[in-house]
């Protein structure tokens, strides 16, 4: 199987590998510019090996291929694109080599499987959240690829391909969430990327988040446009410009339907919007709003909307999910994605509650000739499922675990640990006696997903993690056994700032002194050290 290996992790472990300079030869005139920091004959013998896990990081795009029931595609959010021909018993990479990082959308062109069309930069505007590389294309399902074009977007969250004309594109831009810019909105290509042109902006703070076409009239399309920013302290969803749109003449020209009789009159947020393949009358829209949010319904192309479920699991933390598909067999089945996903079959108005093998799901495709095929992205990577969703494939054969930072002990030989997003953190050998690295090699250590860790100078087998909200714990690996050692007693999770005694940093560092190893320093806004371990 192909690898592929974090650049966050490379480029630490890089560091760990490269063995220290001579004072002489870091000696350098104070004009002198530094263009390369160590000479290649130092380290270019040297390889990189997978050391894994094998355990999914996020993924916030998949697509299968109608009539191929074993093939599918998915994008990490920090391991480029994936794909199985298998049904997901083993992936591949096939994104290295040509492009990489945090990918947001992936299509196959329907009327040739051989074309793909892939967008970077996810839509789940995490405060740690990575951007992408514009738009890229193959020709020959994977085996190589070009640029082809928008490479200031950033974030292309959704790619639309005509049905009967590959050359015939669509991107959902939306554009760089620091700052205001022009790169926003639909983009809309009839030469297979070499050019776009831009149909739909509405200013330059919020851009198109979702977009479909009608199963039926690939002239019909509709698009959501979100106004959103992220700070390095905040996160800022809805206002003007936040909206829902159609489309009858291919995307040339749109109409704003989020303001038609039925939808919410006050601010809006983030949209997803669905097109039944079995009645095109029928559309969904996910709205957040502060008063009327939830599941809306369409029964005549968006011209009159009907609330027909406000239930919060639907909505909750609406900037990080808000997608929905409509079941490409049964008109009355519609999914919502959340933190579990959400499966309804009496036209919304109620539904039942499911959890892929991970969950915090964000994308889905269903295929259109079988609605019991389906795969699903979320933090745990892909997984797809035969039966509808009764049973699923592992995420445990996905090497694209999204790591914060790498650290060292001083066993011999050596351990590595780290911190996958949303998963354990993690301590792995750096080498196996039994030849390859696998599953026996590796365990969870102290903290959570977030976790700075620090190692006890005098006892590799004492591990220090922390996580989000100031949580931080003591791990003793020779006894098994981890205490909570917060700075303060209390978990503040769903505070304001202004109701924390401290207020930590979601990754918030921790380290031993170099001067004396009882000395165990933790930051907050402010700086705590504990010369007893934390007690």
């Amino acid at each position: 199987m192909k690898s592929s290996f974090l650049k966050i992790s490379i480029f630490m472990l890089a560091f760990f590998l490269v063995p220290n300079l001579s004072t002489a030869q870091k000696r350098k005139k104070k004009k002198t510019v530094v263009t390369e920091q160590y000479p290649k004959e130092i380290y270019s013998s040297m390889q990189y090996r997978l050391l894994g896990p094998f355990r999914g990081g996020r993924s916030a795009a998949v697509t299968g291929v109608p009539n191929q029931p074993n093939l599918f595609y998915f994008g990490a959010t920090g391991g480029g694109v994936w794909k199985t021909e298998d049904g997901g018993r083993t992936w591949g990479n096939i994104s290295d080599g040509f492009f990489g990082g945090s990918i947001g959308a992936v299509e196959v062109a329907q009327s040739d499987p051989n074309i793909i069309y892939v967008g970077g930069g996810e839509k789940t505007l995490r405060g740690n959240v990575s951007s992408g590389y514009g738009i890229w294309k193959s020709t020959d399902a994977g085996k190589t690829w070009e640029s082809a074009g928008l490479g200031k977007s950033r974030h292309v969250p959704r790619i639309r391909i005509h049905p009967k004309n590959p050359d015939i594109v669509y991107a959902a831009v939306l554009g760089n969430i620091y700052k205001p810019t022009q790169e926003r909105g639909v983009y809309k290509s009839t030469d297979g990327g070499k050019t776009w042109r831009k149909t739909l902006f509405v200013n330059s703070s919020s851009g198109a988040v979702d977009l479909t076409m009608d199963p039926n009239n690939p002239r019909v399309l509709y698009a959501s446009t979100w106004r959103a920013e992220r700070t390095p302290y905040s996160l800022s969803s809805g206002g003007d410009g936040s909206g829902l749109w159609k489309s009858t003449d291919s995307g040339e020209t749109w109409t704003e339907i989020s303001k038609h009789d039925g939808f919410p009159k006050d601010t809006l947020g983030i949209i997803g919007v669905a097109v039944s393949p079995k009645n095109s009358e029928r559309v969904w829209a996910i709205v957040e709003n502060k008063k009327k949010g939830g599941l809306y319904r369409s029964d005549d192309g968006g011209k009159k909307w009907t609330q027909v479920n406000s239930e919060r699991k639907l909505r909750q933390r609406a900037w990080y999910y808000t997608r929905l598909y409509a079941d490409t067999e049964d008109v009355n089945t519609v999914y919502v994605l959340n933190v579990r996903y959400h499966k309804s079959t009496d036209g919304g108005r109620s539904f039942n509650t499911f959890n892929a093998p991970h969950g915090d799901h964000h994308d889905l495709w269903i295929a259109p000739e079988n609605s019991q095929r389906m795969i699903i992205g979320d933090d745990g990577g892909a997984q797809i499922t035969y039966d509808g969703g009764q049973t699923w494939s592992t995420y445990y054969n996905q090497p694209t675990s999204q790591f914060y930072r790498v650290t060292t002990d001083n066993a011999f030989p050596y351990r590595i640990y780290a911190a996958q997003q949303d998963n354990s953190t993690i301590r792995i050998n750096h080498r196996s006696d039994g030849g390859s690295i696998g599953e026996g090699d590796w365990e969870s250590t102290a903290g959570g997903e977030s976790a700075h860790i620090a190692v006890d100078p005098n006892n590799n087998d004492i591990v220090y993690g922390g996580s989000y909200g100031g949580f931080l714990t003591r791990k003793n690996h020779k006894t098994g056994t981890t205490r909570a050692i917060n700075v303060w007693p209390d978990n503040p999770m769903g505070y304001g700032a202004e109701g924390m005694k401290y207020r930590f940093q979601w990754n918030f560092p921790i380290m031993f002194s170099r001067h004396n190893p009882k000395k165990l320093y933790t930051f907050s806004n402010h700086v705590h050290v504990t010369e007893n371990e934390g007690q």
